[in-house]
């Protein structure tokens, strides 16, 4: 597979069949606009040109408006759906028509409202509650709260911390002015509350005095009538505000009838936004109006009887390599490859120009993919679950690629478990003990164990790593030879080649003349000229020690890194042992397939992403960084993009 060859698009339309233009390019979803910028200085009406609006802003309010509307419906009425199930299918013209949108944003404006009515009455019954309970010390009460004196008293109403005493307080209120008088209404563990009767001149002092006792004044003079009275008409109005919030609660309940409606017009205006997005990216006359962009070179014949029918004045020309940064970057898949696009898309997408490295992955990943899980019982979860979402959810773009690259790495993980004797672990050897089968029984034949065998995983680790470092080598090399670069390969990986096959002739004693390894210090030599080439003087010392350094240190690394493959695989075998035979300790089925599903639940987490991000960091970090050129701009044509519907293919 690789990357689609794109071609840079110029056209001129009438103004009149703009949007039915428009129209019919989403359909086929293969242009991406993009802005004119200096392109229009060629043109002789270019200062009679302006750009194009699409009111996208607008849209967006009524996309929004439509989206909580089906969000609110599904919180007061919610609907039963199947657990997995696909998004119902519809015809693109379907999506395109515009019939019932505005009856439908009637409906979705006024969910909302009846949402904004709850919300205040939400708010209203909180503060009816924090007045009842504020009530509660003063129903004993029988003074209209609202009450603050005569002509010459005042009254104080308010609170003392309950360790302070009553007596001390009172006899302090007397010393300031005997006809002063202070009474306990009610009391708890934390507080006495309060009334003070006062002449008015003399209400500062008091409040000085009661200010050194920690007196805390109470607002309660806003309330009308007693705190019986004021309980009553809280009470009145939570009953008249729970019916209303009821009231509001069945509109909205009611109108679930539209619920299907309102994702047709939120998917609706969507698809207008797309429109209106290109159209943002156009410029115009009175008559006439001008586009530029992007087209997969195999669609331009698709294109071209779409072009021809509109009475358009278009040309496409392929990208010089000055452009090849802007240029977007789309990548044609089989099924194999396809899901691959996850990882990759997770990374960086390949610079135009260069190598898809989707298909050069593909094989690495899946396989150490399922040697790092390597157990047939987590190998048949990952297929079954692939198998089943994608039988019955139906999925497209990433979902797809994430659901067959769970199906591809199931299949190795299986695989690889049937090399390793794994079903769970050692499960079934567990159960024969449990009913008391012969010794051996449940035990599966393997080819090797990563807990007998750990030494010789982790070499065949480390081998898979030199395979898969050497192949993004050769990837490389035969880049630079494709681009006249051939004495760059010669002297960067054919050095490092003759450097390795020397080791290799040295260890074995094969190729030694007069006692010396010829090949590996031939290959030494290489490394050594093809790091210092292009130095001058006194940087090409420098340049030793760095080729040493940075060849040394960065092949060790590169190869240790492999050994995660072994790592994992241990750990996953030795987890899934310790919870079988945790299982099995008190010789009881029942207590074992208890501890088997918990413990089995975890370990199959845990590895499933842990694989995942190991397998990732071997290929990015260790595979790519020996060829891959990244940066890609992704292809985003002017397409049907929805929520609740798939366009019907």
């Amino acid at each position: 597979m690789a990357i689609l060859q794109m071609k840079k698009l110029r056209l001129l339309a009438v103004r009149a069949s703009k949007d039915e233009l428009l129209r019919e390019l989403i359909r086929h979803g293969c242009v991406e606009f993009s802005e004119l910028e200096g392109e229009l200085e060629g043109l002789e009406a270019a200062s009679a040109l302006h750009r194009e609006s699409g009111d996208v802003a607008a849209l967006k309010a009524k996309h929004n408006t439509l989206v909580h509307a089906v969000e609110l419906l599904d919180r007061y009425a919610p609907k039963k759906t199947k657990l997995l199930s696909a998004k119902p299918e519809l015809e693109d013209r379907v999506l395109l028509d515009d019939t019932g949108l505005g009856g439908a944003l009637k409906t979705a404006e006024a969910i909302e409202g009846y949402d904004n009515r709850i919300k205040r009455i939400s708010a209203e019954e909180s503060r009816q509650r924090g007045i009842i309970e504020s009530l509660q010390p003063w129903l004993g009460l029988d003074l209209p709260l609202n009450t603050e004196g005569t002509e010459r008293t005042s009254v104080l109403y308010g609170s003392l911390p309950a360790r302070i005493a009553f007596a001390d307080v009172s006899a302090a209120v007397e010393a300031v002015h005997e006809e002063a008088e202070l009474f306990q209404i009610n009391e708890d563990p934390k507080q006495r509350y309060v009334l003070l009767v006062c002449l008015r001149e003399q209400l500062g002092a008091m409040q000085d005095v009661l200010r050194g006792f920690g007196f805390t004044a109470s607002t309660l003079t806003s309330m009308n009538g007693t705190a019986r009275e004021c309980q009553v008409n809280a009470e009145q109005s939570l009953k008249e505000l729970a019916a209303e919030k009821e009231n509001c609660v069945r509109y909205i309940t009611d109108d679930a009838v539209h619920r299907d409606e309102l994702k047709l017009a939120a998917d609706r205006v969507s698809v207008k936004i797309s429109l209106a997005e290109a159209e943002d990216k156009l410029y115009g006359t009175d008559s006439v109006v001008v586009m530029e962009g992007w087209i997969p070179a195999e669609c331009e014949s698709e294109l071209a009887e779409v072009f021809d029918r509109f009475g358009c004045a278009w040309e496409t020309v392929d990208p010089t390599e000055d452009e090849y940064p802007e240029v977007p970057v789309k990548l044609k898949n089989n099924k194999f490859t396809n899901a691959l696009n996850m990882v990759t898309n997770m990374y960086s997408l390949p610079a135009y120009g260069s190598l898809d490295p989707n298909p050069l992955m593909a094989p690495f990943f899946i396989l150490f993919y399922g040697l790092m899980m390597a157990d047939m019982g987590y190998g048949l979860i990952m297929i079954l679950a692939a198998l089943v979402a994608m039988k019955k959810i139906k999925p497209r773009a990433g979902s797809l690629s994430f659901c067959q690259l769970l199906l591809y790495g199931g299949i190795s993980t299986f695989v690889m478990g049937a090399l390793t004797g794994g079903f769970f672990g050692d499960a079934l050897e567990q159960i024969g003990r449990i009913l008391g089968k012969p010794e051996g029984w449940g035990v599966l034949p393997a080819l090797f164990s990563p807990l007998k065998d750990t030494v010789y995983v982790l070499i065949g680790s480390m081998v898979l790593g030199l395979i898969h470092l050497n192949t993004g080598m050769v990837i490389n090399f035969v880049k630079k030879a494709k681009r006249g670069q051939l004495a760059d390969g010669i002297w960067e990986e054919g050095a490092l080649w003759v450097t390795l096959l020397g080791i290799i002739l040295y260890v074995l004693k094969v190729g030694n003349i007069g006692g010396y390894p010829v090949v590996l210090i031939v290959g030494i030599v290489m490394v050594f000229y093809g790091g210092s080439r292009g130095a001058k003087g006194f940087g090409k010392v420098t340049s030793l020690f760095g080729t040493l350094y940075n060849t040394a240190t960065g092949w060790f690394g590169d190869i240790l890194s492999y050994s995660r493959i072994m790592a994992l695989m241990l750990a996953g075998s030795v987890i899934a042992t310790v919870f079988n035979t945790i299982g099995a300790i008190a010789n009881n089925l029942v207590f074992f397939f208890v501890i088997f599903l918990i413990g089995h639940a975890l370990n199959f987490g845990l590895n499933l992403l842990g694989c995942y991000v190991h397998d990732l960091r071997l290929q990015c970090l260790e595979y790519f960084g020996k060829f891959y050129e990244d940066g890609g701009k992704p292809f985003q044509p002017l397409d049907i993009k929805t929520k609740y519907y798939n366009v019907a293919e």
